[in-house]
Protein backbone atom coordinates (compact mmCIF):
# COMPACT_ATOMS: atom_id res chain seq x y z
CA UNK A 1 0.00 0.00 0.00
CA UNK A 2 1.49 3.31 -1.12
CA UNK A 3 -0.21 6.68 -0.81
CA UNK A 4 0.48 10.14 -2.18
CA UNK A 5 -0.79 13.49 -0.95
CA UNK A 6 -2.41 16.55 -2.53
CA UNK A 7 -2.75 19.83 -0.60
CA UNK A 8 -4.85 22.88 -1.52
CA UNK A 9 -3.00 26.12 -0.75
CA UNK A 10 -5.28 28.83 -2.17
CA UNK A 11 -8.86 27.57 -1.95
CA UNK A 12 -9.92 29.61 1.12
CA UNK A 13 -7.83 32.75 0.61
CA UNK A 14 -10.85 35.06 0.34
CA UNK A 15 -12.18 34.12 3.78
CA UNK A 16 -9.05 35.37 5.60
CA UNK A 17 -9.30 38.90 4.20
CA UNK A 18 -6.26 41.16 4.51
CA UNK A 19 -4.10 38.39 5.95
CA UNK A 20 -4.05 36.63 2.58
CA UNK A 21 -3.75 39.65 0.28
CA UNK A 22 -0.12 38.81 -0.44
CA UNK A 23 0.17 35.15 0.56
CA UNK A 24 -1.68 31.85 0.26
CA UNK A 25 -3.75 30.64 3.18
CA UNK A 26 -1.30 27.73 3.41
CA UNK A 27 1.57 30.09 4.19
CA UNK A 28 -0.37 32.11 6.78
CA UNK A 29 1.68 32.33 10.03
CA UNK A 30 0.21 30.58 13.04
CA UNK A 31 1.15 29.98 16.65
CA UNK A 32 4.32 32.03 16.93
CA UNK A 33 6.62 30.16 14.54
CA UNK A 34 4.58 27.97 12.20
CA UNK A 35 2.77 28.30 8.88
CA UNK A 36 -0.55 26.54 8.35
CA UNK A 37 0.88 24.17 5.74
CA UNK A 38 3.38 22.87 8.33
CA UNK A 39 0.65 20.81 9.97
CA UNK A 40 -0.58 18.89 6.93
CA UNK A 41 2.95 18.35 5.60
CA UNK A 42 4.12 17.07 8.99
CA UNK A 43 1.10 14.76 9.26
CA UNK A 44 1.83 13.29 5.84
CA UNK A 45 5.57 12.95 6.37
CA UNK A 46 5.13 11.38 9.81
CA UNK A 47 2.70 8.90 8.22
CA UNK A 48 5.09 7.80 5.47
CA UNK A 49 3.57 9.90 2.67
CA UNK A 50 6.55 11.39 0.85
CA UNK A 51 5.17 12.26 -2.59
CA UNK A 52 3.09 15.41 -2.10
CA UNK A 53 1.71 17.93 -4.57
CA UNK A 54 0.74 21.41 -3.42
CA UNK A 55 -1.83 23.01 -5.72
CA UNK A 56 -1.36 26.75 -5.85
CA UNK A 57 -2.69 29.53 -8.01
CA UNK A 58 -1.30 32.94 -7.07
CA UNK A 59 0.61 34.77 -4.31
CA UNK A 60 2.74 31.69 -3.71
CA UNK A 61 6.14 33.37 -3.40
CA UNK A 62 5.99 33.37 0.41
CA UNK A 63 4.92 29.72 0.32
CA UNK A 64 7.90 28.73 -1.81
CA UNK A 65 10.23 30.79 0.37
CA UNK A 66 8.95 29.00 3.46
CA UNK A 67 9.17 25.51 1.97
CA UNK A 68 12.64 25.99 0.48
CA UNK A 69 14.20 22.59 -0.14
CA UNK A 70 11.65 20.92 2.19
CA UNK A 71 14.44 19.45 4.31
CA UNK A 72 12.55 20.07 7.56
CA UNK A 73 9.71 17.74 6.47
CA UNK A 74 12.08 15.07 5.06
CA UNK A 75 10.75 15.82 1.57
CA UNK A 76 14.03 16.66 -0.17
CA UNK A 77 14.16 13.24 -1.80
CA UNK A 78 15.63 12.00 -5.06
CA UNK A 79 12.61 10.07 -6.35
CA UNK A 80 9.79 11.56 -4.29
CA UNK A 81 9.33 14.78 -2.32
CA UNK A 82 7.19 17.88 -2.61
CA UNK A 83 6.02 19.30 -5.93
CA UNK A 84 4.54 22.77 -6.35
CA UNK A 85 1.71 22.61 -8.90
CA UNK A 86 1.35 26.18 -10.26
CA UNK A 87 -1.41 27.33 -12.65
CA UNK A 88 0.56 27.00 -15.86
CA UNK A 89 0.82 23.21 -15.41
CA UNK A 90 -2.61 22.79 -17.05
CA UNK A 91 -2.56 25.93 -19.17
CA UNK A 92 -5.56 27.28 -17.23
CA UNK A 93 -4.79 30.71 -15.81
CA UNK A 94 -8.25 31.57 -14.49
CA UNK A 95 -9.24 31.49 -10.81
CA UNK A 96 -10.24 28.07 -9.52
CA UNK A 97 -13.94 27.94 -8.78
CA UNK A 98 -13.60 24.85 -6.61
CA UNK A 99 -11.46 21.95 -5.48
CA UNK A 100 -12.53 19.68 -8.33
CA UNK A 101 -11.34 22.19 -10.89
CA UNK A 102 -8.09 22.59 -8.95
CA UNK A 103 -7.60 18.82 -8.94
CA UNK A 104 -8.12 18.71 -12.69
CA UNK A 105 -5.11 20.99 -13.08
CA UNK A 106 -3.08 18.43 -11.13
CA UNK A 107 -4.42 15.26 -12.74
CA UNK A 108 -1.13 14.52 -14.50
CA UNK A 109 0.62 14.53 -11.12
CA UNK A 110 -2.04 12.36 -9.47
CA UNK A 111 -2.16 9.80 -12.31
CA UNK A 112 0.97 8.02 -11.10
CA UNK A 113 0.71 4.19 -11.20
CA UNK A 114 3.29 3.84 -8.42
CA UNK A 115 0.65 4.86 -5.85
CA UNK A 116 -2.58 3.13 -4.84
CA UNK A 117 -4.23 5.83 -2.73
CA UNK A 118 -4.45 9.61 -2.58
CA UNK A 119 -4.94 11.72 0.54
CA UNK A 120 -6.46 15.09 -0.43
CA UNK A 121 -6.32 17.81 2.23
CA UNK A 122 -7.07 21.45 2.93
CA UNK A 123 -4.45 23.56 4.69
CA UNK A 124 -6.88 25.44 6.96
CA UNK A 125 -7.67 22.56 9.34
CA UNK A 126 -4.88 22.09 11.87
CA UNK A 127 -4.45 18.83 13.76
CA UNK A 128 -1.92 16.11 14.54
CA UNK A 129 -3.16 12.89 12.95
CA UNK A 130 -1.68 9.51 11.98
CA UNK A 131 -2.82 9.23 8.38
CA UNK A 132 -1.41 5.72 8.13
CA UNK A 133 -4.15 4.50 10.48
CA UNK A 134 -6.77 6.38 8.46
CA UNK A 135 -5.61 4.77 5.21
CA UNK A 136 -5.62 1.29 6.75
CA UNK A 137 -9.15 1.93 8.01
CA UNK A 138 -10.18 3.04 4.51
CA UNK A 139 -8.79 -0.13 2.93
CA UNK A 140 -10.40 -2.39 5.52
CA UNK A 141 -13.82 -0.73 5.17
CA UNK A 142 -14.03 -1.25 1.39
CA UNK A 143 -15.67 2.13 0.79
CA UNK A 144 -14.98 4.37 -2.22
CA UNK A 145 -14.22 7.48 -0.17
CA UNK A 146 -13.24 7.99 3.45
CA UNK A 147 -13.87 11.42 4.98
CA UNK A 148 -11.68 12.15 7.98
CA UNK A 149 -14.06 13.72 10.50
CA UNK A 150 -14.51 14.79 14.09
CA UNK A 151 -17.36 15.78 16.36
CA UNK A 152 -18.16 19.45 16.92
CA UNK A 153 -20.67 21.09 19.21
CA UNK A 154 -24.18 21.41 17.78
CA UNK A 155 -24.13 25.19 18.20
CA UNK A 156 -25.81 26.20 14.95
CA UNK A 157 -22.53 27.07 13.24
CA UNK A 158 -22.40 26.10 9.57
CA UNK A 159 -19.78 23.62 8.41
CA UNK A 160 -18.57 22.84 4.88
CA UNK A 161 -19.56 19.18 5.36
CA UNK A 162 -21.88 17.86 8.09
CA UNK A 163 -22.13 14.06 8.18
CA UNK A 164 -24.53 11.52 9.67
CA UNK A 165 -23.30 7.93 10.07
CA UNK A 166 -24.55 4.53 11.19
CA UNK A 167 -22.94 2.15 13.69
CA UNK A 168 -20.55 0.85 11.00
CA UNK A 169 -19.25 4.36 10.22
CA UNK A 170 -21.02 4.36 6.86
CA UNK A 171 -22.37 7.74 5.83
CA UNK A 172 -26.17 8.02 5.90
CA UNK A 173 -26.47 11.75 5.26
CA UNK A 174 -24.35 14.57 3.82
CA UNK A 175 -25.12 18.27 4.25
CA UNK A 176 -23.14 21.09 2.60
CA UNK A 177 -22.70 24.42 4.44
CA UNK A 178 -25.05 23.31 7.18
CA UNK A 179 -24.96 23.14 10.99
CA UNK A 180 -23.95 19.83 12.53
CA UNK A 181 -26.79 18.06 14.27
CA UNK A 182 -26.28 16.48 17.69
CA UNK A 183 -24.36 13.24 17.33
CA UNK A 184 -23.23 13.91 13.76
CA UNK A 185 -19.70 14.50 12.50
CA UNK A 186 -17.98 17.31 10.62
CA UNK A 187 -15.57 16.79 7.75
CA UNK A 188 -12.00 17.98 8.38
CA UNK A 189 -11.23 18.77 4.76
CA UNK A 190 -9.28 15.49 4.41
CA UNK A 191 -10.34 12.71 2.05
CA UNK A 192 -8.89 9.33 1.11
CA UNK A 193 -9.49 7.98 -2.39
CA UNK A 194 -8.29 5.05 -4.45
CA UNK A 195 -6.06 6.77 -7.01
CA UNK A 196 -7.57 5.23 -10.16
CA UNK A 197 -11.10 6.07 -9.04
CA UNK A 198 -10.16 9.66 -8.24
CA UNK A 199 -8.45 10.26 -11.60
CA UNK A 200 -11.45 8.87 -13.47
CA UNK A 201 -13.88 10.94 -11.39
CA UNK A 202 -11.90 14.15 -11.91
CA UNK A 203 -11.91 13.75 -15.68
CA UNK A 204 -15.58 12.81 -15.91
CA UNK A 205 -16.81 15.53 -13.56
CA UNK A 206 -14.72 18.25 -15.20
CA UNK A 207 -16.03 17.24 -18.63
CA UNK A 208 -19.57 17.81 -17.31
CA UNK A 209 -18.71 21.27 -15.96
CA UNK A 210 -18.59 20.28 -12.29
CA UNK A 211 -16.10 22.24 -10.18
CA UNK A 212 -16.85 21.52 -6.50
CA UNK A 213 -15.46 18.34 -4.94
CA UNK A 214 -17.87 18.05 -2.01
CA UNK A 215 -21.06 19.18 -3.72
CA UNK A 216 -20.64 18.09 -7.34
CA UNK A 217 -18.85 14.79 -6.81
CA UNK A 218 -19.12 13.46 -3.26
CA UNK A 219 -22.64 14.58 -2.34
CA UNK A 220 -24.02 14.02 -5.85
CA UNK A 221 -22.54 10.52 -6.01
CA UNK A 222 -23.89 9.72 -2.55
CA UNK A 223 -27.41 10.97 -3.35
CA UNK A 224 -27.43 8.96 -6.58
CA UNK A 225 -26.22 5.89 -4.64
CA UNK A 226 -23.14 5.60 -6.84
CA UNK A 227 -20.60 6.06 -4.04
CA UNK A 228 -20.01 4.19 -0.80
CA UNK A 229 -18.72 6.69 1.71
CA UNK A 230 -17.35 6.13 5.18
CA UNK A 231 -15.67 8.25 7.82
CA UNK A 232 -12.54 7.94 9.91
CA UNK A 233 -13.28 9.28 13.38
CA UNK A 234 -10.62 11.57 14.79
CA UNK A 235 -10.90 12.53 18.44
CA UNK A 236 -7.85 14.79 18.86
CA UNK A 237 -7.55 18.57 18.85
CA UNK A 238 -8.87 20.17 15.65
CA UNK A 239 -8.51 23.89 14.85
CA UNK A 240 -10.35 25.26 11.82
CA UNK A 241 -9.05 28.61 10.58
CA UNK A 242 -11.98 29.40 8.32
CA UNK A 243 -12.12 33.18 8.80
CA UNK A 244 -10.55 36.04 10.77
CA UNK A 245 -12.59 35.33 13.89
CA UNK A 246 -11.63 31.63 14.04
CA UNK A 247 -8.00 32.42 13.18
CA UNK A 248 -7.80 34.78 16.14
CA UNK A 249 -9.65 32.38 18.44
CA UNK A 250 -7.48 29.39 17.51
CA UNK A 251 -4.23 31.28 18.02
CA UNK A 252 -5.45 32.29 21.47
CA UNK A 253 -6.45 28.66 22.14
CA UNK A 254 -2.76 27.72 22.02
CA UNK A 255 -2.36 29.46 25.36
CA UNK A 256 -4.32 26.55 26.86
CA UNK A 257 -2.12 23.64 27.91
CA UNK A 258 -4.68 21.05 26.79
CA UNK A 259 -4.75 22.41 23.24
CA UNK A 260 -0.97 22.66 22.95
CA UNK A 261 -0.45 19.11 24.23
CA UNK A 262 -3.09 17.79 21.83
CA UNK A 263 -1.62 19.55 18.81
CA UNK A 264 2.11 19.19 19.42
CA UNK A 265 2.74 15.53 20.17
CA UNK A 266 6.19 14.29 21.15
CA UNK A 267 5.96 11.19 18.93
CA UNK A 268 4.65 13.14 15.92
CA UNK A 269 6.37 16.55 15.78
CA UNK A 270 5.06 19.46 13.73
CA UNK A 271 8.00 20.64 11.65
CA UNK A 272 8.64 24.12 10.33
CA UNK A 273 11.37 26.10 8.63
CA UNK A 274 14.39 26.41 10.91
CA UNK A 275 15.71 29.90 11.57
CA UNK A 276 18.78 30.54 13.71
CA UNK A 277 17.70 33.26 16.13
CA UNK A 278 19.04 34.41 19.47
CA UNK A 279 16.92 33.66 22.56
CA UNK A 280 14.21 36.15 23.50
CA UNK A 281 15.49 38.96 25.72
CA UNK A 282 13.41 40.26 28.63
CA UNK A 283 14.50 43.74 29.62
CA UNK A 284 14.48 45.17 33.12
CA UNK A 285 10.94 46.03 34.18
CA UNK A 286 9.26 43.93 31.48
CA UNK A 287 6.14 41.91 32.39
CA UNK A 288 4.99 38.82 30.51
CA UNK A 289 1.92 36.82 31.58
CA UNK A 290 0.31 33.82 29.85
CA UNK A 291 1.97 34.31 26.46
CA UNK A 292 3.74 32.40 23.71
CA UNK A 293 6.93 34.10 22.52
CA UNK A 294 9.13 32.86 19.70
CA UNK A 295 12.90 33.31 19.71
CA UNK A 296 14.63 36.54 18.76
CA UNK A 297 12.18 38.88 20.52
CA UNK A 298 13.14 41.87 22.69
CA UNK A 299 10.64 42.74 25.39
CA UNK A 300 10.83 45.88 27.53
CA UNK A 301 7.09 46.53 28.01
CA UNK A 302 4.09 44.57 29.29
CA UNK A 303 2.56 41.61 27.41
CA UNK A 304 -0.51 39.69 28.51
CA UNK A 305 -2.37 36.79 26.88
CA UNK A 306 -0.65 37.30 23.52
CA UNK A 307 1.39 35.50 20.86
CA UNK A 308 4.60 37.01 19.52
CA UNK A 309 6.41 35.64 16.48
CA UNK A 310 10.16 35.79 15.86
CA UNK A 311 12.05 39.06 16.12
CA UNK A 312 9.30 41.21 17.65
CA UNK A 313 10.42 44.24 19.68
CA UNK A 314 8.21 45.73 22.40
CA UNK A 315 9.51 49.03 23.79
CA UNK A 316 9.31 50.28 27.36
CA UNK A 317 5.87 51.41 28.47
CA UNK A 318 4.09 49.56 25.67
CA UNK A 319 1.18 47.27 26.62
CA UNK A 320 0.07 44.35 24.45
CA UNK A 321 -3.01 42.40 25.48
CA UNK A 322 -4.86 39.58 23.69
CA UNK A 323 -2.97 40.19 20.44
CA UNK A 324 -1.13 38.32 17.68
CA UNK A 325 2.12 40.02 16.64
CA UNK A 326 3.89 38.58 13.62
CA UNK A 327 7.55 38.46 12.74
CA UNK A 328 9.71 41.58 12.68
CA UNK A 329 7.10 43.95 14.12
CA UNK A 330 8.21 46.93 16.22
CA UNK A 331 5.92 48.30 18.95
CA UNK A 332 6.88 51.80 20.09
CA UNK A 333 7.03 53.27 23.58
CA UNK A 334 3.76 53.66 25.48
CA UNK A 335 1.70 52.09 22.67
CA UNK A 336 -1.50 50.34 23.82
CA UNK A 337 -2.72 47.28 21.87
CA UNK A 338 -5.70 45.05 22.63
CA UNK A 339 -7.22 42.35 20.41
CA UNK A 340 -5.00 43.27 17.48
CA UNK A 341 -3.45 41.20 14.69
CA UNK A 342 -0.26 42.80 13.41
CA UNK A 343 1.09 41.26 10.21
CA UNK A 344 4.83 40.97 9.50
CA UNK A 345 7.16 43.98 9.74
CA UNK A 346 4.54 46.40 11.08
CA UNK A 347 5.71 49.52 12.93
CA UNK A 348 3.50 50.79 15.76
CA UNK A 349 4.34 54.41 16.53
CA UNK A 350 5.07 55.71 20.00
CA UNK A 351 1.88 56.27 21.99
CA UNK A 352 -0.43 54.67 19.38
CA UNK A 353 -3.65 53.07 20.66
CA UNK A 354 -5.34 50.17 18.81
CA UNK A 355 -8.25 48.28 20.32
CA UNK A 356 -10.48 45.61 18.84
CA UNK A 357 -12.60 42.74 20.19
CA UNK A 358 -12.22 38.94 19.93
CA UNK A 359 -15.10 38.96 17.44
CA UNK A 360 -13.60 41.81 15.41
CA UNK A 361 -9.84 42.12 15.99
CA UNK A 362 -8.05 45.09 14.46
CA UNK A 363 -5.81 44.00 11.56
CA UNK A 364 -2.76 45.93 10.43
CA UNK A 365 -1.39 44.85 7.08
CA UNK A 366 2.14 43.70 6.37
CA UNK A 367 4.77 46.44 6.41
CA UNK A 368 2.44 49.28 7.46
CA UNK A 369 3.15 52.01 10.01
CA UNK A 370 0.39 53.06 12.40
Amino acid sequence: MKAMGVVFSNIYDSSLGELTNHRTVASLPFGGRYRQIDFVLSNMSNSGIYNIGVITKYNYRSLMDHLGSCTEWDLNRKNEGLTILPPFVSGNTGIYKGKLEALYSAVAFIDNPNYDYVVVSDSTVLCNINLRDAIESHIKSGVDITIISNKEAADGKKHPLAISVNTKNRVTGLLIDSPAEKGSYVGMGMFIFKREMLVSAIKQCYAKGYVHLERDFIQRGFNEKKLRIGIYKFDGVVLRNEDIKSYYKNNMALLESKVRKGLFLQDNPIYTKVRDEIPTYYGEGSEVCDCLLADGCSVYGKIDNSILFRGVRVEKGAEVKGSIVMQGTKIGKDAKLECVILDKNVTVSEGAVLKGTPQHPVIVRKGETV
